[in-house]
């Protein structure tokens, strides 16, 4: 007997309740509305379906089942209890046998025989035991979770933003066909905005997700030439919007992209950024983790650990530990998870309600002042506004171990600070402004000694040079009054220094008739930089999926169907042989439909006279409020009209009209 007819003989003998728990495990086998139990057997057998359903197997049913296979078509129950080293009473071995039967992937054939469904492997190496569930994780109540989720969720927001100011300013190479950006210009990007490899992963993969950052589709006329047309990771044209908003606003948009993401969490294994997915492994991974720390009540606190344990038993084919691991790690990068509990931003993201509201009272709005401390650090708690940020960005260096809120001075900061343009005394003036406290001592100290050693040495500044290697024309050049503007200055043989940029010098120098080109330090031409582009956002390629255009099935449906497909394979009852009915009944209903005025027990009356043929007295119209008797014994009735025999011979009587009938004398 073949696997599916085998199926489909088990499933003869189960009742409606054991074929509806297979449909709720099985829902995709349902969709067709299976006709028959046979049919059910077939889609069951679908190879698609068996691996969507061992995929949804826990780590102590795929033992048994891995065994099951190892043993062959026909293994006792006993056979398979002996491999695993338990006893067929085991409760973890009958737990997996309900579990597979009820998806349809092992049941009982004969006395204490199992089968397996076609169309699965065994791994090459059979299982020793049955993976035991890992311990449920330690639950504590704990205090609010929300003071220690700002920090993180505040980093992000930075990171990111930076990130988006980044690409704006430097070209980001992506390399073409989905190859993503590469290992070594992610740790080029790391190293620019002064984290590690796998923050600026996730950085880009959530940028992109949230239309922030997209990549440049490739010039397709370029590529039938055999050109080698570089792909970049370009803002959007949403970015300007959003790094405009307020810090809460942009962590929204962030936690709304980051349970949809397809890429694998950011492991501590180096990969490639933006690598086209196969799959959707990344966001069901991301779903799993904020439904598990849903799952608890609000301000209990879960061991992490633990947590990621029982997603890697309870669903191996979606959850490993790293990759788990680097999942909730994300969460809590993201302030949606924290001390192992549920942030209120992330129980408002699983629910889907008041975000934004939650956002704001997370992340505070931006600040202008900093915590200027004795050991050269400076301290913003939350996130600076831009101009604060941009004078400590100018006079400091952000600490790589808190990017977000600590900038550390040193003597080569500073000295950056004054070859920017700025005196000592502009300096800690500015310095005193932002500063929630007087400046520190060695603060002062510091910005002076540099101040003083600052300018021994000086270089003048030139705006561009012009060089020629004709000396007569150089000549000319310096010596032209319409080119008085420029300032030009004789620097060595063929070189002119000029007062004005570049971008002046050309234009005045085109207007009074000369063709001169834009060159780097070593004479070649230079394309000039053009302005910032942004191009429509291009949301990452959703993972391939099966299209559903029907109604998925309610429980109730999968009810109903279970109890259709049963009972269409019992055997029709037999036909209850109706007992023929009398004369008289017969005649009586008929009679009965036709007579408009005659009562029941006057119908009888007639019905017993046409069956037995005896005499009774009727009244019949004979015209408008006239009625006439007659003793008649009838004889046939047919159409409506009664035959019957009078004192005067034959006569017929339409059953309408008659009014009334008696018995004679």
């Amino acid at each position: 007997m073949g696997r599916k007819s085998a199926l489909a003989t088990w499933l003869h003998q189960l009742e409606p309740a054991d074929v509806e728990k297979i449909l709720l495990r099985r829902p995709d086998a349902a969709e067709s509305q299976p006709h028959s139990l046979r049919r059910l057997a077939d889609e069951l057998s679908v190879v698609s379906s068996v691996r969507k359903a061992v995929d949804a197997l826990d780590q102590g049913c795929l033992d048994v089942l891995n065994a099951a296979l190892h043993l062959g078509e026909g293994m006792s129950a006993r056979a398979l209890a002996r491999s695993l080293r338990v006893s067929p009473e085991d409760p973890d071995l009958g737990r997996a046998l309900d579990r597979l039967r009820e998806a349809a992937l092992l049941w009982p054939i004969g006395e204490g025989c199992l089968r397996t469904i076609g169309g699965l492997r065994a791994m090459d190496a059979p299982p020793a035991r049955i993976t035991p569930p890992p311990p449920a994780p330690c639950r504590a109540s704990g205090a609010s979770v929300e003071d220690s989720a700002t920090a993180p969720a505040s980093s992000t927001v930075d990171g990111v933003t930076r990130l988006v100011e980044l690409c704006d300013a430097q070209s980001i190479a992506v390399r073409r066909y989905g190859g993503g950006i590469g290992i070594r210009e992610l740790r080029r990007m790391a190293a620019e905005l002064r984290t590690d490899e796998r923050h600026v992963r996730l950085w880009v993969e959530l940028a992109v997700h949230a239309e922030l950052l997209a990549v440049e589709e490739l010039d397709r006329r370029a590529l039938m030439h055999g050109g080698e047309t570089p792909q970049h990771l370009l803002p959007s044209t949403t970015s300007d919007a959003w790094r405009a908003s307020p810090p809460a606003r942009r962590l929204v948009d962030l936690v709304r992209a980051w349970p949809r993401m397809n890429w694998s969490p950011a492991t501590a294994k180096p990969r490639s950024a933006l690598a086209d997915q196969v799959s959707d492994l990344g966001a069901a991974i991301r779903s799993g983790v904020l439904a598990r720390f849903a799952a608890e009540p609000a301000g209990f606190v879960l061991d992490t650990a633990g947590v990621v344990a029982e997603l890697a038993w309870r669903l191996p084919a979606v959850h490993t530990e790293l990759m788990t691991a680097a999942a909730v790690r994300e969460a809590e990068a993201l302030g949606l998870v924290s001390l192992g509990c549920l942030t209120e931003l992330g129980r408002a993201l699983v629910a889907d309600d008041g975000v934004e509201e939650a956002a704001e009272r997370l992340v505070p709005p931006p600040t202008g002042v900093a915590r200027l401390q004795a050991d050269l650090t400076a301290v913003v708690s939350g996130l600076p506004t831009a101009e604060l940020s941009a004078l400590l960005d100018a006079v400091a260096d952000s600490d790589e171990r808190d990017t977000a809120s600590v900038w550390r001075f040193s003597a080569t900061s500073v000295r950056r600070a004054l070859d920017a343009g700025r005196t000592a005394e502009e300096l800690l003036a500015e310095l005193a402004a932002v500063a929630e406290n007087e400046l520190p001592q060695p603060l002062t100290y510091l910005v002076n000694d540099v101040a003083r050693r600052h300018g021994q040495v000086t270089v003048t500044t030139v705006a561009c040079c012009v060089r020629t290697e004709d000396s007569a024309l150089l000549q000319e050049i310096a010596a032209h009054r319409g080119l008085t503007p420029l300032g030009l200055v004789v620097l060595g043989p063929g070189v002119l220094a000029s007062l004005k940029p570049a971008e002046e010098t050309l234009d005045l120098l085109r207007d009074n008739g000369y063709a001169p080109i834009v060159a780097d330090i070593s004479g070649a031409p230079v394309i000039g930089r053009v302005e910032p582009r942004r191009i429509v956002p291009n949301r990452p390629k959703p993972a391939p999926a099966r299209h559903h255009w029907r109604t998925p099935l309610t429980p109730e449906d999968m009810a109903r169907l279970a109890a259709d497909l049963v009972r269409r394979e019992q055997p029709e009852p037999e036909p209850v042989t109706r007992m023929a009915e009398s004369p008289r009944i017969s005649t009586a209903r008929l009679l009965r439909d036709q007579s408009l005025f005659l009562p029941d027990a006057e119908v009888i009356l007639l019905a017993e006279a046409l069956v037995t043929r005896t005499s009774v007295e009727i009244d019949v119209a004979s015209g408008p409020r006239k009625t006439a008797q007659h003793v008649i014994t009838p004889v046939e009735h047919a159409a409506g009209n009664l035959t019957a025999t009078t004192d005067g011979g034959p006569r017929e009587f339409l059953i309408s009209h008659i009014r009334s009938v008696r018995a004679v004398g």
